[in-house]
């Protein structure tokens, strides 16, 4: 290969430097593209060459075709990695790299396209023999569709033709919902794909979402490399995926790869894809679709097999067979070793049904460990934006099995320090530890089921060990009294010290009373704790970082602790608790009330609006639904009172921070009419 290779990385965040790592290893000059908003991100310093192409959100930056091919030109860029997301799977792109002479790095625009469509996949497939869902694609009417819909029976699942990642998709459990999910799945379609073409397939009750990963080279070449299980999902958005499943036993694994392969010969595929499939408790499986590109999920085939897919293809694109060593690689040589779990880390808040979060992160160490990987593109200070996915990496663990995987997964999380925005850390603590996830036995219904997981109740004792942390940190600190405490004292002392915590929207009393031994008696509510003695010290690399070791119930108990102005956060065996210190805040004038301004949380689609002007609601009504970063997401009235302006209509583009509905507070008291009151 020519010294003078460049290559483009047409994506952001941790795959770009996922493929960085290895375009490097492969002797390419790497190029990265930037937003505005990601003037600062990981990708962009650590590329030979960074490109600017401004805006910010998805449609002003990473999805503007001829940005990139500006970019490309201006760096001089011989070939195109697409990663995954945005252009990945757009035939548009792929077409216009090769008009433009730049080497795209996956199959053809033709393939893409057949693939890209749900309707038109299913057809070419089945023609294939691969055995695909029953189901209707044809007239896009109403009452052709509904007719379908009770020939069919329900369960169903309406999809979008020309979707992916769970959007545009909807679950119709029987006729009384069938026209909304109808609209809604083709208003979704719409303002995410630019077509309402809709499919219906019979609903698969307790199944399996299992993917063969294939890849196929210029010189006949077609392979696969097993399977990974992607059941444990939401909104059909994978969370855990692992490999091999423990659902797919060698005689299973050889039919769903014949399948894989026979799918991707039939249509000439190039470079690596995802055949997916759903397998049912039977043993009987059935076409999903074809991801043509690489997918999120891709290293714990990588972690299985050894090889190392990236590699593959930038190989494939450069015309050579697939190979190892400079030998070729056959089917027979395609064997697993051991077992990986990986775990997406996503800002989002799970008690608030994975609403996305933005924020700075304000402290991040990666677990390292034998066995132990992690992507991702996060460092000390960086911003994670409302403008794209929430994902802020993958955490993968590799063990001989899959009870050492998962073991390792577990402890890594633990000791995954991540302090800034909320994040899901604990709720896939939760996943990892349940007893259906650990006997292998998770289906696509296992969240649905198991809906407890995603409730994170404080912890009395956490909080005990807070207040205890604060008083030591006011004590370290006689002069950072940020709280403007008076009451402040060390040492022995039969008046207790009094804090007021807040944490997700509660107020907790906590009482404290340092006895004449310095140990610490705490009460939170009416419940009592004793701290006999704590070990603070100080980071010498980071601001406002402690790290503190308390004796609790005669139990040693290490944590992180971070001192933000009042915003006080713990780390505690990888979950994240944000306290603010409201000991002398002045008190609210009415509990717990909002401002009225109900706002877009982030840039997306409007899709529906509850309320008109001049209606009445209450605190916690749903008064709008937003989809954006691939989720729909209810937005609720934060006060009493009344609508008395709507900034945006049902179907508008909306940027986070825009004003959706502002309401008036409703009056403390309503104003008495004297009985002898005239007109």
């Amino acid at each position: 290969m020519s010294t003078t290779e460049t290559l483009l990385i047409a994506n952001r965040g941790e795959i770009a430097l996922r493929i960085m790592r290895t375009a490097r290893a492969e002797g390419y000059r790497t190029v990265a593209v930037y937003s505005d908003a990601d003037c600062d991100a990981l990708h962009a310093q650590t590329a030979d060459i960074a490109v600017a192409i401004g805006g910010q959100t998805s449609a002003e930056s990473y999805l503007d075709i001829q940005k990139i091919l500006d970019a490309a030109k201006k760096s001089r860029a011989t070939a195109v990695h697409p990663g995954y997301g945005f252009l990945a799977e757009n035939a548009e792109f792929a077409s216009a790299c090769e008009e433009n002479e730049l080497r795209f790095v996956g199959p053809s625009a033709e393939v893409i396209e057949l693939m890209g469509n749900k309707r038109k996949a299913k057809e070419f497939v089945a023609a294939a023999g691969v055995p695909c869902i029953p189901g209707f694609q044809g007239a896009q009417d109403d009452d052709t569709l509904i007719a379908e819909a009770r020939r069919i029976g329900f369960p169903l699942m309406i999809k979008a033709a020309a979707g992916g990642g769970g959007r545009g998709m909807r679950l119709a459990h029987g006729d009384s919902e069938l026209a909304s999910q109808l609209r809604a799945a083709r208003s979704e379609s719409m303002s995410a794909f630019g077509s309402d073409e809709l499919i219906l397939e019979k609903a698969l009750v307790n199944a399996r979402h299992i993917e063969i990963q294939v890849f196929a080279d210029r010189h006949g070449n077609c392979i696969h490399l097993g399977e990974r299980d992607c059941s444990v999902q939401r909104r059909h958005q994978k969370v855990v995926e692992e490999c091999p499943s423990p659902a797919v036993d060698t005689q299973l694994r050889e039919r769903m790869g014949q399948a894989a392969v026979a799918a991707a010969r039939a249509c000439g595929y190039l470079g690596a894809g995802t055949v997916e499939f759903l397998l049912c408790p039977s043993g009987e499986f059935y076409f999903l679709e074809m991801n043509t590109r690489l997918q999120v999920e891709h290293p714990v085939t990588e972690m299985v097999t050894g090889f190392d897919l990236v590699a593959w293809q930038l190989a494939v694109a450069r015309g050579e067979a697939l190979c190892v060593s400079q030998q070729q690689v056959t089917q027979q040589q395609v064997t697993q070793h051991g077992h990986a779990i990986e775990v997406r880390l996503y800002a989002e808040d799970p008690e608030q049904q994975f609403l996305p979060q933005a924020g700075k992160v304000l402290h991040w160490v990666a677990p390292k460990g034998q066995g132990i990987r992690i992507d991702h593109a996060l460092k000390n200070g960086c911003e994670i934006t409302p403008f794209y996915d929430p994902m802020l990496g993958k955490l993968i663990a590799w063990g001989q099995d899959r009870e050492e995987a998962r073991r390792k997964l577990t402890q890594a999380l633990t000791r995954l320090e991540f302090i800034g925005p909320k994040n899901n850390i604990h709720f896939l603590q939760k996943i990892l530890a349940e007893s259906q996830f650990i006997a292998g036995d998770a289906d696509t219904s296992f969240l649905d089921q198991n809906s407890t997981l995603t409730s994170a109740e404080p912890v009395p004792a956490v909080i005990a060990a807070q207040a205890t942390l604060l008083n030591h940190l006011y004590q370290a600190n006689p002069q950072d009294r940020r709280s403007g405490r008076s009451d402040w004292r060390s040492g022995d002392n039969s008046v207790p010290i009094n804090y007021r915590l807040e944490i997700s929207g509660q107020t907790l009393n906590c009482e404290l009373l340092v006895l004449v031994d310095h140990s610490y008696q705490i009460s939170v509510g009416d419940q009592q704790f004793l701290i006999q003695s704590v070990h603070f010290e100080k980071s010498q690399k980071e601001s406002g970082i402690y790290s503190a070791e308390l004796l609790l119930g005669g139990v040693s108990q290490k944590r992180l602790f971070l001192a933000n102005q009042s915003n006080l956060y713990v780390l505690l065996d990888g979950r994240q608790f944000h306290f603010v210190d409201i000991t002398h805040a002045p008190a609210k004038s009415r509990l717990n009330e909002g401002s009225g301004r109900i706002t877009a949380p982030m840039d997306g689609c409007l899709v529906q609006v509850l309320v008109e002007p001049n209606q009445s609601v209450q605190r916690g009504d749903t008064i709008a639904l937003m989809e954006a970063m691939k989720m729909e997401h209810a937005l609720r009235a934060d006060r009493d009172g009344t609508v008395i302006k709507l900034g945006a209509c049902e179907g508008d583009q909306v940027r986070g921070g825009q004003l959706l509905v502002q309401i008036e507070a409703a009056p403390t008291e309503t104003a008495k009419i004297p009985s002898d009151a005239t007109s």
